[in-house]
């Protein structure tokens, strides 16, 4: 076959940047990108180097470096995967699940800055490497260029850097795009909250400007953290260790899915900004310890927008993701890719069977300590969690200061019986003075029976005011009906009371005074007669409504 008939691909060095290499430049992102290949290379340390003056970042690793042959053939080889072609090699030589999956990361790790600088070195070998000049492959690409061939490194750029390093691999991005402008203290925070692996697993560690970043990075979040929801058992030194100050915690356990992690909430959600920025900590999803999806809430619209969802942040672990034969993240390896069975799965198990719970757990929790709850959340109605608010303020008027455990102990059996008695009080006080008002507006005549039981009352109230030497008056008006339960009331909407035995208003106020009564003179009901109370109610409530309206108050 003659060479005219030989055909291969020929390949523009422009199909870097549709692979990746200008898709993203965030630098934390960057940071991710060579914090992984330090991992993967099996490195005990990263040591991560900032001079925002000069615009410069360093990133250095004890991993097992490379020879001249894997810096080009490995390196410098777009696409090439420490997976093999058929995703089949998962672990490094050291026996860590590989984070790496595509290798075209690598891209935005190398063009992230004007200049970007690589040595590495086995444990046997010298220090092999070059210089990337981004300005320089621009141009390559602009002349649609198939060749680029790295400058030559300039060793001493790195002194300060290669003594006492037998192996492993150094970057240094020199002007790096947009600058370095964010804080230590910012990056310190982001390390520890991204990159789980280094505070996971002992044999790995991250420094930053020579110090360790450590869970201790996230002390100021641990401090502001009330709650705590850990996701089938998960050993992590910042739930150990740092949330050590909780109000409530509890294990939940997910049988029928592999996954960990934890959801925590703070007490106020401008809580979860991060320090000197835009950005606030969320619940993140991790694959094999690296960040792969940030703030997955944003997934369950329906839940992200309650009240709960702006207190929470945490982890979630899922593996699975990454150990399919199926590639399942975006380009930019910031995302998942949209439609994933495994991930609608886990979304769907953290909305069903953890969020739920969480939500619940949440609000009885943030009651509990006399602090806003969901209004949203059905398990208690409105009425039900004002009272309660109203009765937590007063209760306060009686707890001491020394905290007499037993005081508070009467207060919290109390609780549950405010939350229903004071709403059934408020329904009574405005029921009963509506049809006050009503026979007052039409003129209604009062029965010889509801006159008796007014002046009986009188009487009594003038006896009592005798005994207690008051001489003012005690009611905000004259208005004589005052002195009249909601069951004589009716009977003087029905002129004699006949329709006692039908369906009526006096049948259900009849039924509603026993009831009625011991709420007014501040007495605990049993359950029973809450639910006929309610029940009652109702009926009055229409019937009242009925009544109002101009209409018969007969259904």
């Amino acid at each position: 076959m003659s060479d005219e008939n030989n055909f291969s691909f020929n390949i523009s060095l422009s199909v870097l940047n549709h692979l990746g290499r200008n898709l993203y430049r965030n630098f934390i992102t960057v940071l991710g990108e060579g914090i992984s290949n330090s991992w993967d290379a099996d490195a005990k340390n990263v040591w991560i180097y900032i001079d925002r003056d000069k615009e410069e970042l360093l990133i250095k690793d004890d991993g097992l470096g490379m020879s001249a042959q894997d810096f080009r053939d490995k390196f410098l080889k777009v696409g090439y995967s420490k997976r093999g072609h058929d995703g089949s090699t998962t672990m490094s030589p050291g026996g860590r699940p590989y984070i790496g999956r595509k290798g075209i990361g690598k891209l935005a790790l190398l063009s992230c800055a004007k200049k970007v600088s690589v040595i590495s070195k086995t444990e046997d070998g010298g220090y092999v490497g070059g210089t990337i000049d981004n300005s320089a492959l621009d141009n390559a690409i602009s002349e649609e260029s198939t060749n680029y061939d790295l400058e030559q490194i300039n060793i001493d750029s790195f002194r300060p850097y290669i003594n006492n390093h037998p192996r492993g691999t150094i970057i240094l991005f020199e002007n790096i795009h947009d600058g370095i402008k964010k804080t230590e203290v910012y990056l310190r925070k982001i390390l520890a909250l991204y990159f789980r692996f280094s505070l996971i697993d002992s044999s790995f560690h991250i420094f930053l400007n020579d110090e360790e970043v450590t869970e201790e990075d996230l002390r100021s979040l641990a401090e502001k953290t009330e709650f705590l929801w850990n996701i089938n058992t998960l050993d992590d030194p910042y739930i150990t260790q740092e949330l050590v100050s909780l109000k409530n915690s509890d294990l939940l356990v997910v049988a029928n899915m592999a996954v960990q992690g934890f959801i925590a909430s703070v007490d106020k959600p401008r809580n979860l900004k991060i320090t000197d920025t835009d950005e606030k900590t969320g619940v993140d999803l991790f694959v094999n310890g690296r960040l792969r999806e940030r703030d997955i809430l944003k997934h369950m619209p329906s839940f992200s927008t309650r009240i709960v969802a702006s207190y929470l942040y945490g982890q979630i672990h899922f593996n699975d993701l990454d150990n399919s034969g199926e590639d399942s993240f975006t380009t930019s390896r910031e995302s998942i890719k949209e439609g994933n069975v495994q991930y609608e799965s886990l979304l769907k198990v953290l909305k069903e069977d953890i969020l739920e719970k969480v939500s619940n757990m949440w609000d009885e929790w943030r009651l509990n300590a006399k602090e806003e709850g969901d209004d949203e959340n059905p398990r208690k109605t409105k009425k039900q969690r004002r009272a309660r608010s109203l009765f937590d303020m007063s209760s306060e008027e009686y707890t001491p200061v020394d905290r007499n455990t037993e005081l508070e102990g009467w207060i919290s059996e109390l609780q549950p019986d405010a939350e229903f008695n004071i709403p059934a009080y408020v329904d009574c006080f405005l029921s009963e003075n509506l049809v006050r008002k009503y026979i007052n507006s039409k003129n209604v005549p009062l029965t010889q029976p509801a006159t008796d039981e007014i002046n009986e009352w009188k009487e009594r109230e003038t006896k009592r005011k005798g005994e207690a030497n008051i001489s003012f008056d005690i009611r905000g008006n004259n208005d004589d009906l005052g002195y009249l339960g909601m069951d004589a009331l009716a009977k003087v909407v029905d002129g004699n009371g006949s329709q006692q035995n039908t369906a009526s208003l006096v049948r259900d106020a009849v039924e509603y005074r026993p009831m009625r009564n011991a709420i007014g003179h501040t007495a605990l009901l049993t359950d029973l007669a809450k639910q006929k109370l309610t029940l009652v109610y109702e009926n009055i409530k229409g019937r009242i409504k009925t009544l109002l309206s101009g209409s018969s108050i007969n259904p």
